[in-house]
């Protein structure tokens, strides 16, 4: 199956199926049960986040389907639930109601969870498949929960504009797992900024460093002689361009949400460097290890976010907004102004932004209040995309471009389980944009 065949059957062929009616409504204030679909049971969907958080926000919903790529993932996931749960004291008991016809795995597994009762979709798998997941949930008239990035290349944030575009006609709540979005003592330092609290924003720096993350799923760094390329790399994701969009993407999308968010919109362009000196054991696959990438803004505004993920180094995770009246100083704990008016933004330290983000998905559905999150964390995807492309390239590239006419594709051309060739990590001067 390809890549175009996979994402064209998704939307069920027809207008009509897309602009149906959603039959999901809630009466204002209902108390009733909302049925959660997961697919991606990997640690973001079952363990860390996902389900977890959502009970969290609210223990009367039921989680009643599941679907992972791998049987494997998918056969460990309810009692990796149950213990993160417990470590909560949350009633797993009470809201796991999947049973073994609604357990799904394989390429298809995404169609038997939406093919189910479901009134909320959460979708934690590798973002390559953001765009296909989240097109289909939505044609079938969900409400989607999408975790961060929602999708690892220019085609694929085109495409989930679009179906971002059907939601909002349908009413569909889409929120976005872009968490720090709901730390209050951010949205105090955020409102500071759009008063005009240190003038016009000229400049500023964002750093991300730390390890280079080599226990992600150790069990599985040791390749097995049965998997196949696909299998292989897709077991080992995080480190896989094609299917994670390097780690700029990945992860370092929360820092520049920030960015944005303090600049009102996106970068106009990007210029950038990085490469690959440590992760150079073939369990990184062909991810780099550090990137340096210069956004400028449509004010004239030079902001620099430097990222690295190398083992031994300082863990540093902060960035500074400078403006012509002060400076702000940000992390996804604290906020102040610096120098002469300084000034702290306490926030609220019984809001957790992991919960609270599910908590107002799940008000949202229950009083038909729609929340439509999904051109925001396109604008963010396509802000961390265009530094991966300046940066691989070693090239300046335009938000006009890079948001419109880049044909870089990404995404393996047949989604069967067999050979792929692993590309080359990309050298700066050598890669090519298209």
């Amino acid at each position: 199956m390809s890549r175009r065949t996979f994402v064209g059957s998704t939307a069920a062929a027809s207008l009509a199926t897309l602009m149906a009616t959603p039959n999901n409504v809630f009466a204002a204030g209902s108390s009733e049960r909302i049925r959660v679909g997961l697919i991606g049971c990997g640690d973001r969907g079952s363990v860390s986040a996902g389900i977890v958080d959502c009970v969290e926000a609210d223990p009367t919903i039921e989680l009643v389907a599941m679907g992972d790529l791998f049987e494997d993932h998918l056969n460990d996931a309810p009692k990796n639930m149950e213990a993160a749960m417990a470590a909560r004291g949350l009633p797993f008991k009470d809201i796991f109601k999947v049973t073994p016809e609604r357990m799904f795995s394989g390429f298809d597994a995404y169609k038997r969870v939406i093919e189910c009762d479901v009134d909320l979709i959460i979708l934690a798998t590798p973002p390559v498949f953001r765009p296909i997941h989240f097109k289909a949930a939505v044609a079938a008239n969900k409400h989607v929960f999408v975790e961060k990035p929602i999708a690892i290349d220019g085609p694929g944030v085109r495409d989930f504009l679009a179906t971002t575009e059907v939601a909002r006609e349908k009413g569909l709540t889409v929120v976005a797992g872009t968490q720090m979005r709901r730390a209050t003592h951010l949205q105090e330092v955020m409102d500071y900024i759009h008063e005009g609290g240190i003038g016009e924003a000229v400049a500023g720096h964002s750093v991300r460093v730390g390890g280079a993350l080599m226990n992600f799923r150790s069990n599985e760094a040791i390749r097995q002689n049965s998997w196949s390329d696909m299998e292989w790399q897709l077991r080992r994701w995080l480190f896989t361009v094609w299917a994670s969009g390097d780690f700029i993407v990945e992860q370092h999308v929360h820092n520049l949400d920030l960015l944005n968010w303090a600049m009102g919109g996106p970068p106009v362009k990007a210029s950038g460097f990085g490469g690959r000196q440590t992760r150079t054991d073939s369990i990184y696959m062909n991810e780099w290890d550090h990137m340096s990438v210069e956004y400028e803004y449509a004010n004239g505004a030079s902001i620099t976010h430097f990222g690295a993920q190398v083992d031994g180094i300082a863990h540093r995770n902060d960035m500074r907004i400078q403006g012509d009246k002060g400076e702000v100083l940000l992390t996804f704990g604290r906020a102040e102004v610096t120098g002469a008016h300084a000034k702290k933004f306490p926030g609220s330290r019984t809001v957790k932004p992991p919960v609270q983000q599910y908590k107002e998905t799940i008000d949202s559905i229950r009083n038909s209040k729609a929340i439509n999150e999904g051109k925001r964390i396109a604008e963010t995807t396509m802000t961390a995309i265009l530094g991966r492309q300046a940066a691989y390239s070693g090239r300046a590239v335009s938000w006009g471009w890079a948001m419109n006419a880049s044909k870089e594709d990404l995404t393996p051309a047949e989604w069967t389980w067999g050979d792929l060739p692993l590309t080359p990590p990309a050298v700066p001067g050598r890669y090519k944009l298209t």
